[in-house]
C-alpha cells in the first residue's frame, strides 16, 4: 500500500499544478479570505456545493464570480428575490401557436458554475427547485429530464437569517450543501490593503487559467487519494457523536435535537481527500478530517431550545465534539 500511496502522491503533484495558477488569479481580485477560497476549491474538487453566509460587503459574490471567471466554464448568476418563480430557475415549456407544439426553454441552472446570490431572499418553493439539480445533477421540465453539464457546482450566498426580508432554507436543501462557510470581516491589515488596491476606474482582469477537462481529471485523482481505516473510523466517530453524544462521554444529548445525516459521513471523506490533494498528499490524515469537519457539520446539527436558551450554537456543540473525540 505504501507504494500505491506514493504513486498517488506523484499523480497528485502532477495534476495539482493548476491550483497555484487558480489561486493567483483569484488573489488579483480578492484580498485575504484565504479560508473561503480554499474551501471553494475543496468543494470543486470533491464535486460538492457550497453555502456561504456573511453580512453584505464581504466579497462573497465577488469571490464566486472570480473563481468562475478563472475557469473556462459556463457561469450563470441567479439573483434570488421574493418574486422569483421555479420556472425562472430551471426553465419551462413554451407553447407555439403556429405549430401547436411545446418547446423547452432551459433556465440559467444549466451551467457549470451557478451562483445563487442571496438564496435566502426567495421563498421555499423556489429554493426547493434546486433540490433535484443539486443531488441528481438533472432537471425535469414537463415530462422530460435533462442532464446538467459536468462539472456542475452551486455556490449560494446568503445573509444571516436575522436580517430583514429573508427566509430560512428548507432542511432538505441545506443538507445537500457539502460545506457551509461563515465569512468574517477582514483584518486591519487586509482592510488597508483593500482600500489601497481598489480603483473603481481600473478593475483587475481575471484570465481563464483552468479548463473543464483539468477539473474533471483532478476529481478522478481526488477519488484515488487513500483513506486508511483510522481516518475512516474517526469520520464515523465524529458523525456518531452528533447523534449519540453520551456514548462518547459527552453529556449534551438534551442540547441536540438531531445530529448529522449519513451524507455528512460521505462528504467528510470526500472533502478530506480534496484537502489532501490541495496539500499535495496521496493519503488522508485524521487532521485533514478535523480541518473540514466544522464546515461540513455546522449546518447538519440542529440544537434544541434548551441549547438556544443557554446561547449555544451548533458550532459550540461541534467544537466540543472535536475536542473530546480522540484523534487516532
Amino acid at each position: 500500500m505504501i507504494t500505491d500511496v506514493e504513486a498517488v502522491r506523484r499523480n497528485v503533484e502532477r495534476q495539482a499544478q493548476f491550483v497555484s495558477r487558480l489561486r493567483q488569479e483569484i488573489a488579483k481580485v480578492i484580498v485575504g479570505q484565504q479560508y473561503m477560497t480554499d474551501r471553494m476549491l475543496v468543494a470543486l474538487l470533491a464535486n460538492g456545493h457550497v453555502l456561504i453566509e456573511g453580512v453584505p460587503g464581504l466579497a462573497k459574490t465577488t469571490a464566486v464570480h472570480t473563481l468562475a471567471t478563472a475557469m473556462k466554464c459556463d457561469f450563470h448568476r441567479i439573483q434570488f428575490t421574493p418574486d422569483l418563480l421555479p420556472a425562472d430557475l430551471i426553465g419551462t415549456l413554451v407553447y407555439s401557436p403556429k405549430s401547436g407544439d411545446f418547446t423547452t426553454k432551459k433556465g440559467p441552472v444549466f451551467g457549470n458554475i451557478i451562483l445563487a446570490d442571496e438564496i435566502n431572499r426567495a421563498p421555499a418553493k423556489v429554493q426547493s427547485a434546486l433540490l433535484e439539480s443539486m443531488q441528481e445533477r438533472q432537471v425535469t421540465i414537463g415530462d422530460q429530464t435533462f442532464p446538467l453539464p459536468d462539472p456542475f457546482m452551486v455556490l449560494a450566498t446568503q445573509n444571516p437569517i436575522e436580517q430583514e426580508g429573508t427566509y430560512p432554507l428548507p432542511e432538505a436543501q441545506v443538507d445537500r450543501f457539502m460545506l457551509k462557510l461563515n465569512v468574517t470581516y477582514p483584518s486591519k491589515a487586509e482592510e488597508r490593503q483593500i482600500m489601497d488596491r481598489v480603483d473603481l476606474l481600473h478593475v483587475p482582469t481575471v484570465s481563464p487559467v483552468v479548463t473543464r477537462e483539468e477539473i474533471l481529471e483532478a476529481r478522478e485523482v481526488v477519488n484515488q487519494v487513500y483513506v486508511d481505516d483510522k481516518a475512516k473510523n474517526y469520520i464515523v466517530d465524529l458523525v456518531q457523536a452528533t447523534r449519540n453524544p453520551e456514548a462518547y462521554g459527552l453529556k449534551m444529548a438534551q442540547l441536540i435535537e438531531y445530529g448529522a445525516s449519513p451524507r455528512a459521513t460521505i462528504y467528510l471523506q470526500q472533502a478530506a481527500r480534496a484537502l489532501a490533494f490541495l496539500q499535495g498528499e496521496g493519503n488522508v490524515f485524521p487532521n485533514d478530517v478535523k480541518q473540514v469537519a466544522m464546515d461540513i457539520l455546522r449546518h447538519r446539527v440542529k440544537v434544541t431550545y434548551e441549547a438556544e436558551a443557554e446561547n449555544l450554537t451548533s458550532e459550540d456543540i461541534i467544537r466540543k465534539i472535536l475536542d473530546t473525540v480522540p484523534v487516532p
